[in-house]
């Protein structure tokens, strides 16, 4: 295990060592979050989706798109197998 130190400034602020953003693979503009454990401690990650549009094709992709109607027939339909496993 190793100790990396960092200094606080008045203003809260904290710069990440070199070796800590090589570890997390952070560059710059990319998001952390401080995770509180219960215990006390405190962990650093990197948020998988940091916003809406980094999570844009994760689910894939269409081989042509869908109109309105056909994207509110494909909810019903899952809200239906949702309530029932028998509905389709």
């Amino acid at each position: 295990m190793m100790e990396v130190l960092a200094t606080v400034t008045s203003k809260g602020q904290v710069t990440i060592p070199a070796e800590v953003r090589r570890h997390l693979g952070v560059k710059t503009k990319d998001k952390i979050a401080f995770v509180l454990e219960p215990s006390g401690t405190v962990r650093l990650r990197v948020p998988r989706y940091t916003s809406v549009a980094s999570v844009r094709g994760a689910a894939g992709s269409l081989k042509k798109p869908l109109t309105w109607e056909e994207m509110r027939a494909v909810a019903r339909e899952d809200r239906l197998a949702a309530k029932s496993p028998d509905a389709r």
